[in-house]
């Protein structure tokens, strides 16, 4: 396969998978902001600072209206991190893609974009926000099980997963971050009913709330919500899963193309040096800093795979 192509159809999920995880923030903010209108302020930012889109926003707005935010970082045709903008370039790498791709496939990220521009006209009322926010996961996941259902397991397969599992640990792992660092109002709050809340919306934007009270039970703990999110490998959004996965697709592409990359013993080497040890562990060597390893090592990773699969000629 071409390099070209291996990036389109890598860029194509990180992107998709990139609107979804924005999608999510934006509900989790609007959850958080309902409920506590008088910290609404500094909900939206954290929101904000987790994408990535903090600076940007504030080059161009003096406050955090949660109107102001919430069309920022669904449809503003100056943030080229919206999810209107990442959605278009996901469906121009699909095109770029297109021969490798399935009619089905094709289809649903097209469609995706269509569905998406005609929401995304006009500014959205806030009581239509939930219902935007929904349309798009569904379309993502329309997205997947078209691409699960109906692509061959071939490389072309794998880096897209690649691309989709590589996003979501990045977006995992600036949600924990953000959660000790933006979301928590003072280190005195720590344990109490304010930090709960705070951790049950963190597990919401994950998808992750459901499934930490099968296994944990009523209990809220930041250790026990952070070991799940971090180390539980039976959690699809978790930093291990998504290191687990990123190696498989890495391996299989190794034995597609008969050549060890380098990019494949940096992912055998993240998962091992940093998502082996203990929640216990981690959290004693601090968890910005176990994070922002992670953070840097995942990027690089990335970069990685790009320069030992040429997706730049």
């Amino acid at each position: 396969m071409l390099g070209k192509t291996a990036g389109s159809l890598f860029w194509m999920a990180r992107y998709l998978e990139r609107s979804e995880n924005n999608a999510r923030l934006i509900d989790a903010g609007f959850r958080i902001a309902l409920t506590r209108s008088s910290t609404a302020a500094a909900e939206w930012r954290s929101v904000l600072v987790t994408a990535g889109q903090d600076v940007r926003f504030r080059q161009a707005h003096q406050d955090y209206h949660s109107q102001r935010v919430v069309d920022f970082m669904l449809r503003d045709p100056a943030n080229p991190s919206s999810i209107l903008s990442v959605v278009k370039q996901a469906r121009d790498n699909a095109r770029t893609a297109r021969t490798y791709l399935t009619r089905e496939v094709w289809e649903a990220v097209n469609t995706s974009w269509m569905a998406l521009g005609a929401q995304l006209k006009r500014q959205v009322r806030e009581d239509d926000l939930p219902d935007v926010l929904a349309a798009i996961r569904q379309n993502n996941a329309l997205v997947r099980g078209a691409f699960s259902g109906t692509m061959l397991r071939n490389d072309g397969y794998n880096f897209a997963r690649l691309g989709t599992f590589l996003e979501r640990a990045d977006n995992t792992a600036r949600i924990l971050d953000v959660k000790y660092y933006l979301l928590l109002p003072s280190v005195a709050h720590i344990g109490t009913s304010i930090d709960n809340v705070q951790w049950e919306t963190i597990l919401r934007s994950v998808s992750a709330h459901r499934a930490y009270h099968w296994l944990y039970g009523t209990e809220i703990s930041a250790l026990k919500i952070a070991e799940f999110l971090i180390l539980y490998k039976q959690m699809p959004r978790s930093l291990a899963f998504c290191c687990d996965q990123m190696n498989d697709n890495l391996g299989l592409l190794q034995r597609a193309y008969g050549v060890e990359t380098d990019a494949i013993r940096m992912g055998s080497s993240m998962c091992r040096e940093r998502l082996s040890r203990p929640i216990g562990s981690i959290f004693d060597g601090g968890l910005h800093e176990f994070i922002t390893d992670f953070l840097r090592a995942n990027a690089a990773l990335a970069q990685q795979i790009e320069r030992d699969y040429r997706f730049v000629e």
